[in-house]
């Protein structure tokens, strides 16, 4: 597994960037792209007191140790493929040994939510509401008149 944590950007941009650059980064490392993930945790990088998000960027890359021979590809590649979300760019990585990480799989389910699994969640509206009218009115009956 190869995760991403990018840190000083908004999370929907790594969202999108991982659209954009999962599969590339997959090629890199000679991996399947469900062994690329990234993560975007909410934060805002600091430096002195003034915020520097989106202006000075921070990536971890945490990923197996046997993986370290592309390193040097990896980075040039996220630097560059970002563009221009961030000003300053920095690539710090991380490796592990495959004996340290564990994981469970359910097999009933896919691995990863996609556009293709995604399970409509939309409420049907009442009918005699008309479009774009606000459903959420308040009542301004008498609650308990039944109550004695």
């Amino acid at each position: 597994m190869i995760t991403i944590i990018v840190y000083g950007l908004d999370q929907f941009v790594v969202g999108q960037l991982s659209r954009e650059l999962g599969p590339n980064l997959a090629k890199l490392y000679e991996v399947k792209e469900e062994a690329v993930i990234f993560v975007a945790p909410q934060n805002m990088i600091f430096h002195n007191g003034v915020e520097q998000t989106s202006w000075d960027l921070l990536i971890h890359v945490h990923a197996p140790k046997r993986t370290a021979l592309v390193q040097d590809d990896v980075a040039n590649f996220l630097i560059n493929a970002i563009g221009d979300v961030a000003i300053h760019k920095t690539v710090e990585f991380y490796y592990y040994s495959e004996e340290n990480r564990y994981q469970k799989i359910h097999d009933q389910y896919p691995r990863f939510i996609s556009q293709e699994n995604l399970v409509d969640t939309d409420v049907e509206y009442d009918e005699d509401i008309e479009e774009g009218e606000d459903d959420d009115q308040i009542y301004t009956g008498d609650i308990f008149k039944d109550i004695k």
